[in-house]
C-alpha cells in the first residue's frame, strides 16, 4: 500500500446502494452454486456424532465424507439444501453488498473521505448486520435438508417442506433458530471479508494507477483471500451454529452458550474448527468468481463503477 493510503486510509467511490444490490445479489448466486457440495461436507463434519470409546467416526475426513455421501446419494446427495440459500442468496447478498455502502457512507462526512481499516471493519459489520434475517432462516432449513440423511429419516420432501414443518411445529421461532449464532458468526467475519478485500486491493494497485486499471488476477486474489480471511473468522462459531441449528428441540435450553460448553467439555478446542478443509477448498474460488462476476456485471449495466465493483476497488 502506497504511503498515501496509509496515511489517508482507502479511498472508496461514492456508495451506490442500486449498483451493490444487483452486483451482490448476482454474485450470490454464483458463490452459491459453486460452492454447495464443499458447504454440504462441512456442514456434516461439524454435526458428526461425538465418537465413543471403540467407535470409528463416521466421516474420517473431508474426502471420506465425499466418498461416503457419492456412495450413498449420488451427486445429488452433495446438493441437498441447496434451495434454501438459493432462493435467499439474492436478497442476502444484496442486501450483503448494501449494508456495506450504507456503512460506508454513515462514516463519511463527504464523498471524497477516506476511510480507515477500522471504518471499513465496522461497514463490514454493518453488512452482516443486514444479513443476519434473511440468511438465519436459510441457514437453519439447509443444515437440516443437509444432514437429514445422515439420521437415518427422511423427515423432509424438500426445503420448502422443511419450512412448513418447523413453522408448525415451532412457529416462527423454529426457523429463526440460531439467529443470535449466527449473528456471532457474521459481525466480525464480514468485517473481516471486506477489510481484507479493500486492504489488498490498495496494496495491489501500482503507484500512480487507480483500481480500475488493476487485472482480472489481481482481483481474483483479493475476492479470493478475502473469503479466506472470512472462513478463519467465521468457522469456530459457525460450528457452533450448525450444531445448534440441527439440534433436536430442548437440547440447548440456553442456546450457543450449552453448545459450546458441551463441545468444549466433550471434544475439545479443536472440535470448533471441525470442517476446515472443505471450508478453505471452496472460501478462494468461490468468493474470486463472485467478485469477478459482481464486477463485470456492474461494468456492463452501468458506465460508471460502482462502490463495490473490482473496477472501482
Amino acid at each position: 500500500m502506497s504511503s498515501t493510503n496509509e496515511q489517508r486510509g482507502v479511498r472508496l467511490n461514492k456508495p451506490s446502494p442500486i449498483k451493490d444490490f444487483i452486483s451482490g445479489g448476482v454474485g450470490g448466486i454464483a458463490v452459491v452454486l459453486s460452492g454447495h457440495p464443499l458447504d454440504t461436507i462441512k456442514v456434516r463434519l461439524q454435526t458428526q456424532p461425538k465418537i465413543q470409546s471403540g467407535e470409528q467416526p463416521r466421516y474420517a475426513g473431508t474426502l471420506d465424507c465425499f466418498k461416503k455421501t457419492i456412495s450413498k446419494e449420488g451427486f445429488r446427495g452433495l446438493y441437498k439444501g441447496m434451495a434454501a440459500p438459493l432462493v435467499g442468496v439474492t436478497p442476502m447478498f444484496a442486501v450483503c453488498f448494501l449494508g456495506f455502502g450504507i456503512g460506508k457512507k454513515l462514516q463519511m462526512k463527504s464523498e471524497n473521505d477516506s476511510l480507515t481499516s477500522f471504518q471499513i471493519f465496522n461497514a463490514g459489520m454493518v453488512a452482516g448486520l443486514f444479513t443476519t434475517g434473511i440468511l438465519a432462516p436459510g441457514e437453519r432449513i439447509k443444515c437440516l435438508m443437509q444432514i437429514q440423511s445422515d439420521s437415518g429419516s427422511t423427515k423432509y420432501a424438500g426445503s420448502l417442506d422443511c419450512a412448513k414443518q418447523l413453522y408448525r411445529e415451532y412457529g416462527i421461532r423454529g426457523i429463526y433458530k440460531g439467529t443470535c449464532a449466527t449473528l456471532l458468526r457474521d459481525l466480525p467475519a464480514s468485517g473481516a471479508y471486506f477489510t481484507t478485500y479493500e486492504l489488498l486491493l490498495s496494496s495491489l494497485t501500482p503507484e500512480g494507477k487507480s483500481r480500475s486499471d488493476l487485472g482480472p488476477f489481481r482481483v481474483l486474489f483479493a475476492g479470493g483471500m478475502a473469503g479466506v480471511f472470512n472462513w478463519v473468522i467465521a468457522l469456530a462459531p459457525d460450528t457452533l451454529k450448525s450444531r445448534l441449528q440441527t439440534a433436536p428441540e430442548g437440547k440447548y435450553p440456553r442456546g450457543i452458550r450449552d453448545v459450546f460448553r458441551e463441545l468444549i467439555r466433550e471434544e475439545g478446542v479443536g472440535a470448533l474448527y471441525k470442517g476446515l478443509a472443505p471450508v478453505m477448498l471452496r472460501a478462494f474460488p468461490a468468493n474470486a468468481v463472485s467478485i469477478i462476476i459482481n464486477s463485470d456485471i456492474v461494468a456492463y449495466s452501468f458506465p460508471k463503477p460502482a462502490s463495490l465493483a473490482w473496477k472501482s476497488l
